[in-house]
């Protein structure tokens, strides 16, 4: 890390590194973390911290079994008590360090809606340019299954994106990226540098959350990787279990960094970070072909499709094989395309009744993924 170089960094904290067995805050640990941060802040970065910690927070508080999740119930419960506890955490550190604190609670709707993610962008430039540091969360208090992150290593990737960062430093109780697991009867390769998060990385992960406070693991970090590889934005992934991490990491450079990709205009990034959509097209591999060479999406090219979208939608784009290769906005409806799979562009109007677009996914409205 260039400390010449003004920065805007992301941060973000997991349960297992804030919150300790005992279902407290390790806020002797934090106080070095806090420490790390101010210094980045005062010499002219931005710093934005996303930080789990109110599930586990709160149900120690309420006297919750299984950390709170024990089911939705319990665990938006454990959140709403908790993020009282870990605002008020966040806010006192920093203003030790004579650092305003700025909270933001956001769910998956809030990162996916193309509206409320610029609002989303305004807020956290308002707040920098202000010299505040934005403290994020999911808000899980109001969050279901079907519309939540899940975890905050995607969240911390989009907030980036958002912010238009320069890098995401995702702290864990690990010190990175091995090609099979920690731990394991013969013990993983580590590695220290990846360029492209392909099938080949992700087989590597293990899904899981070695503490079973917080609710990612590897898949989520990787996952988080990929979007903002998409966003032009570095991404690493460091140890926090000693104390002041960031000026460790710093000093050593030990940790796995995912290379920032070229980065797609703004558009094209929000719809790559996105991890929802309205319906599916399953395309020959011929259109995958064109696909990739950077053509549109065609109806001749369609096999299938799949959801009741409306023209605008963001779509998936799969192969036959069922594999995601592109996301976009449809330029028809799911009743229209149903009426125009695998014909020719000169066949549309004739069968359509109205003049039809030059394409069913244009490539201005599209990204690879």
């Amino acid at each position: 890390m260039n400390a010449a170089k003004r920065e805007t960094i992301v941060v973000k904290v997991g349960s297992a590194l804030l919150v300790g067995e005992d279902g407290q805050a390790r806020r002797s640990w934090l106080k070095t973390l806090v420490a790390d941060i101010a210094k980045r802040h005062q010499t002219g970065d931005n710093v934005i911290i996303v930080s789990s910690g109110s599930i586990a927070l709160g149900a120690r508080k309420l006297g919750l079994e299984k950390g709170g999740r024990a089911s939705l119930a319990e665990a938006q419960a454990a959140a709403s008590v908790g993020q009282i506890a870990l605002s008020s955490l966040w806010s006192e550190l920093l203003a030790e360090h004579q650092i305003t604190a700025a909270q933001m609670l956001l769910t998956l709707d809030d990162m996916e809606d193309r509206k409320r993610y610029l609002n989303a962008t305004a807020t956290l430039e308002k707040l920098l340019e202000h010299r505040a540091i934005p403290v994020i969360n999911e808000n899980d208090s109001v969050a279901t299954d079907e519309i939540r992150f899940g975890d905050n290593d995607r969240l911390a990737a989009r907030v980036a994106q958002a912010a238009a960062a320069d890098r995401v430093l995702l702290l864990s109780d690990i010190d990175g990226l091995y090609d099979r697991r920690p731990g394991s009867e013969t013990h993983g390769q580590f590695i220290g540098m990846v360029e492209t998060v392909d099938e080949s990385i992700m087989a590597m992960a293990d899904g899981s959350s070695s503490s079973g406070l917080g609710s990612g693991g590897m898949t989520s970090k990787l996952q988080a990787a990929k979007i903002a590889n998409m966003a032009g934005i570095e991404l690493s992934i460091i140890s926090g279990r000693e104390e002041h991490p960031l000026e460790r990491y710093a000093l050593t450079n030990v940790g796995t960094l995912f290379k920032a990709g070229d980065g797609a205009n703004a558009r094209k990034a929000w719809l790559g970070g996105r991890l929802t959509s309205a319906g599916t097209i399953t395309i020959d591999a011929g259109a995958v072909a064109a696909l990739q060479s950077g053509g549109s999406l065609l109806a001749a090219g369609i096999i299938t499709i799949d959801g009741q979208f409306e023209r605008s939608d963001v779509i998936e784009i799969k192969d036959a094989d069922g594999l995601t290769i592109a996301r976009g906005l449809a330029e028809y409806d799911a009743l229209d395309c149903a009426r125009i799979i695998g014909r020719r562009s000169s066949e549309l109007e004739a069968l359509l009744g109205y003049a039809p677009r030059s394409a069913v996914v244009h490539r201005n409205q599209m990204v690879l993924v």
